[in-house]
């Protein structure tokens, strides 16, 4: 079995990553840890900008967005898991379909998606904690805010310490599984920010402080009706996870729990979306940012309302910090199976393993610390590589059938998919483009 697999010229580049989750699976996760993992693998930067969605969309069609998208990614979560014999990867399902060409333009879409976010997650953490500048204005962050400032609470000395100090210790662990204590505290405080900003925009809405949300777009105000395509990258990026779908579903006892993992955290994260989008939005109204942690960055007259927007702001941070090392465990596997296809796997190569993480860290460090503001390149993100991720990649390997098990609803759902995809990540990529071109508008 082994001198066949190597010499498969399909499943060669994906035998160290294959041979890594066998060698896990011989301690089953519970489902539990999977939900978890699952639900922190969704909840990212991108639920700062589901209140300005609402904005955009109105409430009512920026909920049926969410809720499609939802029930749109578990279809595509049913087809990876379905549709492959072996793999044990999204990169090992591809190249069932699509040979090494497959696994190879989905190793680097992952590497793309991830890499992104993690940079645009070391930012905010950044912002949170030691603050930005924005159009001349300087934000305080929260050290700054409570020990005035300094160089050891500056923007880079403090990602510095967080990197080795939190981040270094949760990349080195080697199993998903490892991760589920802090996928659970992570998911605890995406609701502990969700709870707190809902008390906040009720305690306003009794005081009569805040305007009524409006219900579908303005289109009056809007430029033009295809800038309303914009906010779909947004919630597809907000529901990207399955590059980690097939990590976390080989750790576990039996593979077909994955699709009630999937479907419990898909309800719990499409909730905690709904309610951060609908009371951010009513808390903050037209002047909804686009990343909504900007809207609690300011001063209030109240001390309990200072220290509720600081709550708010260190509670999402650290559920970052949290997410970081999930991401990372995709990111490193894929680099690792692009550069290195045919060495020893990656968690007993001790030197390779801790060579190839702390590279990723310091890059993405240095990222983070040359880079003020990426939000552009988030937008062009959720268009692009995170798109192909959730649905086009899924649907054509339904289309594909190499295995012959296809249904007519499962081709049916798989061109709807990428049908869907591609039209509304076209248009959003092209109104983005105006955008930049003519900012005033």
């Amino acid at each position: 079995m082994t001198n066949a697999g190597k010499d498969s010229g399909l499943q060669a580049p994906l035998l160290p990553e294959h041979r890594q989750h066998e060698h896990m699976v011989t301690e089953s996760a519970s489902v539990s840890g999977a939900v978890f993992n699952v639900s922190t693998s969704i909840i990212g930067a991108g639920i700062m900008s589901i209140p300005a969605t609402l904005k955009v969309l109105g409430v009512v069609p920026a909920v049926i967005l969410i809720l499609v998208v939802a029930v749109l990614s578990d279809v595509s979560v049913d087809f990876l898991l379905r549709y492959t014999k072996s793999g044990k990867s999204y990169a090992g399902v591809m190249a069932e379909s699509f040979g090494r060409v497959g696994s190879v333009v989905l190793q680097i879409c992952v590497m793309v998606t991830t890499l992104g976010s993690l940079t645009i997650y070391l930012i905010i953490i950044g912002d949170v904690l030691s603050g930005s500048e924005s159009n001349g204005t300087v934000h305080l962050g929260i050290l700054q805010e409570l020990f005035g400032i300094h160089w050891w609470n500056s923007r880079a000395f403090t990602l510095f310490c967080i990197m080795i100090f939190v981040m270094l210790p949760l990349v080195l662990l080697r199993r998903v599984e490892s991760l589920r204590f802090t996928s659970a505290v992570s998911v605890f405080l995406a609701v502990v920010f969700v709870v707190i900003s809902t008390v906040m925009a009720i305690c306003a809405l009794w005081k009569g402080r805040t305007n009524r949300p409006k219900l579908l777009p303005d289109m009056a105000h809007q430029t033009s009706f295809l800038e309303l395509f914009t906010a779909v990258p947004v919630i597809v990026t907000a529901f990207t996870f399955h590059f980690n779908v097939h990590p976390i579903a080989s750790e576990l006892r039996k593979p077909s729990d994955m699709v009630s993992a999937v479907r419990i955290s898909l309800v719990l994260c499409a909730a905690i979306y709904c309610a951060v989008g609908f009371f951010g939005y009513l808390l903050f109204g037209e002047s909804t940012m686009a990343d909504i942690l900007a809207n609690f960055d300011q001063n209030l007259s109240s001390t309990v309302g200072s220290l509720l927007n600081d709550t708010v702001r260190l509670s999402y941070a650290l559920h970052l910090i949290l997410v970081f090392p999930l991401l990372n465990f995709s990111l490193r596997i894929n680099i690792d199976g692009l550069l290195f296809p045919k060495w020893p796997l990656l968690s007993t190569h001790t030197v390779r393993f801790i060579s190839l993480t702390s590279f990723l860290l310091a890059f993405i460090y240095t990222a983070a610390i040359a880079i003020p503001n990426i939000w552009y390149f988030f937008q062009f993100l959720g268009s692009t590589t995170a798109v192909c991720l959730a649905f086009v990649f899924p649907g054509a390997i339904v289309l594909r059938d190499v295995h012959g098990i296809s249904t007519r609803r499962d081709r049916i759902l798989a061109a709807v998919m990428i049908f869907l995809a591609v039209i509304a990540s076209s248009i959003a990529i092209s109104s983005n483009i105006k955008t930049l071109i003519r900012p005033e508008h």
